[in-house]
């Protein structure tokens, strides 16, 4: 199985506890904790994942960590459950798939905008007050440069893609002339 759909799935169940009872934005923040501690400090993710330390001891590491960062009870038996199921090493990927799914319930969506130049400020919440009219969702948009676009824009939500780049234009017209058709 893909470590994508591995960490998708431990992130979905926590997300079913956190609806649940309630603590799901709590538990997106104790993760991100966890995770930006990890960052941080290399040394200490490399004590807890390294397979060539004693797992007992690494176990131990991450149980005083867990304890010092004071987490609640959820998320120290979900930590916990990942490094004893050698799954430790999707921390990352699952707080990642985690964070989209609690966004979902609280009825905001994501969007990749990628552009050709730098769009002001102005323009950006046009295009995110379209996207959240588009998607009858509140719209947390992401903007980003690509040059080789030429120019236009492409914006991605979910699974959708909205390509309105000139070099995807430029790449349609040449597949119909190879093909013979009319432009």
């Amino acid at each position: 199985m893909r470590t994508s759909a591995i960490a998708r799935r431990y992130a979905k169940a926590l997300i079913l506890i956190g609806k649940e009872d309630g603590n799901a934005e709590t538990y997106r923040q104790e993760l991100e904790t966890i995770v930006a501690l990890l960052d941080k400090e290399s040394m200490l993710e490399q004590a807890v994942s390294n397979p060539l330390y004693n797992a007992a001891s690494r176990r131990n590491v991450l149980v005083a960590v867990i304890d010092k960062l004071e987490l609640s009870k959820v998320i120290k038996s979900f930590v916990l459950l990942l490094f004893d199921k050698a799954r430790i090493n999707f921390l990352r990927d699952v707080t990642a798939n985690y964070s989209v799914f609690a966004d979902e319930l609280k009825g905001i969506v994501r969007a990749d905008l990628t552009t050709a130049t730098d769009l002001t400020e102005e323009t950006l919440e046009q295009i995110r007050k379209s996207l959240s009219e588009m998607t009858g969702k509140s719209v947390s948009l992401e903007a980003k440069t690509d040059i080789s676009l030429i120019g236009g824009i492409v914006t991605r939500i979910g699974d959708l893609v909205l390509d309105g780049s000139i070099k995807t234009q430029l790449q349609n017209m040449r597949e119909s002339l190879k093909r013979g058709e009319s432009v």
